[in-house]
């Protein structure tokens, strides 16, 4: 063959091999599914939340998680119980709470000042009452707050006037029926309300002043009186999403969640009343 031709025929059969594996090459990726569309979705990731929630709610809202649960098994729920002025604090600092669930609008109001809350995933969930308790087996005939003035008691348990709300409802009623400065040097302190409860369970406190549902948890103590909603602000629990959080929408289901009937049926069996959504 001569020289010339034999180049000619390499060339020809060069050119064939790359049209051969270019055609191949094309003919695969229009058989081969573009996997990023037509493969099964992965897996949703969870969403972790945390609820920074009044100390009185710990056992309702571990009772209603487990429901929760079932229908959003892709949010995952952790609290951190506490006052509602601490925990409004440790918002303020930073602390990464997804959800405020207060035991009164104060805390949540301070915090909606500084434009720490969504203004519009704000909500009122609950109410509560606020009762005087006495050990079991106390035998304190007092059926009325205001006859604490002359009573034989030698200690009183209340929450800090300061960033315990239930404390801080207390002293509006002890302010009202004029017993503040009478009771001033029996007064101690609790940072929160499970810890007037125990107080009083333990017998170091002969009287104390807790929410109702607190008291309903407790074998190991009785109610005294109720305190009249006219001498003190009303007990309202609102909740609402911090702002500047990685999941708002899932927060907002949370909230919407402790909405629902079957939500609302689990806090009225630990005493508390609802607000209609």
């Amino acid at each position: 063959m001569p020289l010339v031709k034999g180049r000619r025929f390499l060339i020809r059969v060069c050119v064939g091999l790359a049209i051969s594996l270019l055609s191949a090459s094309c003919g695969s990726s229009a058989l081969t599914p573009n996997l990023s569309e037509n493969s099964p979705e992965a897996p949703a990731q969870t969403v972790e939340l945390t609820v920074s929630a009044a100390a009185s709610l710990q056992d309702a809202l571990e009772a209603i998680t487990p429901e929760f649960r079932e229908a959003y098994p892709d949010i995952e729920i952790s609290y951190n119980f506490g006052a509602s002025g601490a925990l409004q604090q440790q918002i303020e600092q930073g602390a990464p709470a997804d959800i405020f669930f207060s035991a009164a609008a104060k805390q949540m109001d301070m915090l909606a000042e500084k434009g720490l809350i969504l203004k519009d995933s704000r909500q009122d969930v609950l109410t509560n009452s606020l009762v005087l308790i006495a050990p079991a087996q106390s035998q304190l005939a007092v059926t009325d707050i205001a006859q604490l003035k002359d009573a034989e008691v030698g200690v009183v348990a209340v929450g800090e006037f300061r960033s315990v709300p239930a404390g801080q409802y207390a002293e509006q009623v002890f302010t009202k029926l004029n017993l503040l400065e009478p009771l001033q040097s029996k007064l101690v302190f609790s940072n929160n309300v499970r810890g007037v409860l125990a107080a009083v369970e333990s017998g170091n406190a002969d009287v104390g002043m807790v929410y109702a549902t607190d008291a309903a948890l407790s074998e190991r103590i009785k109610v005294l009186a109720t305190a009249s909603e006219s001498t003190h602000q009303p007990i309202v629990y609102p909740i609402a999403v911090v702002s500047d959080r990685p999941n708002p929408e899932a927060a907002k289901t949370f909230i919407a969640f402790l909405q629902t009937p079957a939500a609302q049926t689990k806090f009225k069996d630990f005493g508390f009343g609802v607000v209609d959504p």
